[in-house]
């Protein structure tokens, strides 16, 4: 006997979306960054396997692009690179938008939502940053090189369960109006902010270098806080006189 033929119209792929050239351009360089900025989180040694992501904003659109999840770091390219809307949802039709994006892109679209100026966001699980987070501790300026990069201390933000947007809702209350462009969100691990995605790469990098030293120090002895107004002093000079003029500082 024959099979029924179905009379189910077949299901039409989504039609790839159009943006206006500079848009395209903005995504494909967003793209190509994000992808490329994967490899620094294991250059550094701050992931481990396929945790961990790194997002970006698209300038002049409202959308990022994030890594899909539990994909190889090997297998990161552009093209699979995920497009998303500021809701964290996949653009429709566009490439990569047939995988599932990473399982904390709702926090980062929380934050892109409420944090205009951040145009980049990374998540990692570096051992003694991640340390500090699961004795929801903050991590407190005692060394030039938080006073430079953090402008104090990094502070532990409250403990949230990843896959919705309660991370995010984490990230930015505790970033509100708080110098450091890091966060050790209670038993989970650091998250980073930035004005780029590489921007918060670094800071990324920076979060894991000081939390590995301040935690040294603190096993060998009593920790000796910088003053206020030194670490004041440190962080102007840092952000606004270091450096080559004209060139991105951080």
């Amino acid at each position: 006997m024959e099979d029924p033929v179905s009379t189910e119209p077949a299901a039409t792929p989504p039609t790839r979306p159009i943006y206006s050239a500079d848009v395209q351009a903005a995504i494909d360089a967003v793209r190509t960054d994000v992808a490329k900025l994967h490899s620094e989180l294991v250059r550094y040694g701050l992931i481990v396997w396929t945790g961990g992501n790194v997002s970006g904003r698209v300038p002049g659109a409202d959308l990022f692009v994030i890594k899909p999840s539990g994909v190889s770091y090997d297998d990161l390219a552009p093209e699979n690179m995920i497009l998303c809307d500021l809701d964290g949802v996949a653009v429709p039709g566009a490439p990569g938008s047939e995988r599932s994006p990473s399982s904390d892109t709702a926090a980062h679209a929380y934050v892109y939502r409420h944090m205009p100026d951040v145009g980049g966001v990374v998540h990692t699980h570096s051992t003694f940053a991640v340390a500090w987070a699961a004795r929801g501790e903050g991590i407190p300026c005692v060394i030039t090189a938080m006073a430079d990069e953090f402008g104090g201390p990094i502070p532990i933000g409250p403990f949230a369960i990843i896959g919705d947007d309660s991370i995010g809702r984490g990230i930015v209350e505790t970033l509100t109006g708080h110098r450091s462009r890091a966060v050790l969100m209670q038993n989970h691990g650091p998250f980073t902010i930035g004005v780029t995605a590489k921007d918060a790469v670094k800071a990324a990098v920076m979060v894991e270098d000081v939390a590995r030293t301040v935690h040294f120090a603190r096993e060998a002895g009593p920790l000796i806080p910088i003053p206020q107004e030194a670490i004041d002093s440190l962080f102007d000079r840092y952000q606004n006189v270091y450096g080559q003029s004209g060139e991105e500082r951080r």
